[in-house]
């Protein structure tokens, strides 16, 4: 069955650049021009993966993508023309999945979008498996995160870096590795992407994210999860 994916830009010439290529790759695809038309048109189709662009008419993409946030899922990739990091760093808050810059390669684009829907679809073959650290309770299966048994409510790839660090407990991974490892592709991405999803998921799964007990910072090298305290 084809992977189904939404774009949602109001230029019509990229629009049809981008669904020849993606058809030409194996993958259906429907499309919205304005931001209204891209939230009703995710909730109707339920597409698999989304490209939404940040500067729509109607609502833009920021405010599509917190709509989307609240019901739905899938790996959602920012489209900007922007360089601005304050527009990155909003789009992964507001639970974005990756970013690209235009103009873009559609090569790098191709990859970006295999590695968001393989990582999707590898998590929706986990098996049942619950894993209980101290005041978290993490369930590989439901993709659901509590502590002190209160739902967390985690963005898709806040839950894939806290599996991937979990179940390499111990272990450092630099920001280019992370990249790798959780995003699913060699270094197309800026490591602050990174930074931002450690902090986001501090935020929420620390007691006090400014002096985390379980996801810790080896200065100058990278990240690992330990619940026994620094390394």
């Amino acid at each position: 069955m084809k992977n189904k994916i939404l774009i949602v830009d109001d230029e019509k010439p990229i629009v049809e650049i981008l669904k020849f290529n993606l058809e030409k790759n194996g993958y259906s695809v429907c499309e919205a021009y304005d931001g209204e038309d891209g939230l009703n048109t995710a909730q109707s189709k339920k597409p698999d993966l989304i490209l939404l662009d940040v500067m729509l008419p109607k609502m833009d993409g920021f405010t599509v993508l917190k709509h989307l946030r609240q019901t739905m899922t899938m790996p959602v990739l920012m489209l900007t023309a922007r360089e601005e990091e304050v527009d990155k760093v909003l789009g992964l808050e507001l639970g974005a999945d990756d970013y690209i810059t235009k103009p873009f390669s559609m090569r790098e684009l191709i990859a970006r979008i295999k590695a968001n829907l393989r990582r999707s679809n590898e998590n929706g073959e986990i098996e049942s498996r619950l894993i209980h650290i101290k005041d978290l309770t993490i369930d590989l299966s439901k993709y659901k995160v509590s502590k002190y048994g209160e739902p967390i409510e985690l963005t898709l790839r806040e839950f894939d870096l806290l599996k991937f660090l979990v179940t390499n407990k111990g272990l450092i991974f630099s920001r280019e590795m992370l990249l790798e490892k959780v995003w699913g592709y060699e270094y197309f991405g800026d490591v602050r992407t990174v930074d931002v999803t450690i902090r986001r998921l501090r935020e929420k799964v620390e007691d006090d994210p400014s002096n985390p007990k379980y996801i810790h910072t080896k200065r100058g090298v990278g990240y690992y999860f330990s619940e026994e305290g620094q390394v």
